[in-house]
């Protein structure tokens, strides 16, 4: 019996299948592709925190993040800055506030 995936699995999956006594096939993507699968792996990873709530959700999100920033070599400290500069610009979300209509458009 066999299951097909197709997906993109963190680093250790396939030795950890094998250590199970399973088999497995692996193939090594290309950016492109990688790319692609980083980013539905984002959403799958932002699904299941919706769902669960948990700090595992939040690290795998992380996770997700760090090798698209990896991929696309951008640094935490290009991102902070942004971050940043987004913040002082527009605000965070600490107020809480819901725009919830826009008048005179």
């Amino acid at each position: 019996m066999e299951k097909v995936y197709h997906k993109l699995v963190r680093d250790n999956i396939p030795h950890i299948i094998r250590e199970s006594g399973k088999e497995c096939i692996v193939e090594i993507m290309a950016d492109e592709e990688y790319e692609r699968e980083l980013n539905k792996k984002l959403i799958e990873e932002a699904k299941e925190y919706i769902e669960s709530g948990s700090i595992e959700e939040i690290a795998d999100i992380m996770e997700v993040i760090y090798s698209i920033l990896e991929l696309k070599n951008i640094s935490m400290e290009e991102v902070e800055k942004t971050r940043l500069k987004k913040r002082e610009e527009r605000g965070g979300f600490e107020k809480k506030i819901k725009l919830v209509k826009v008048i005179g458009i």
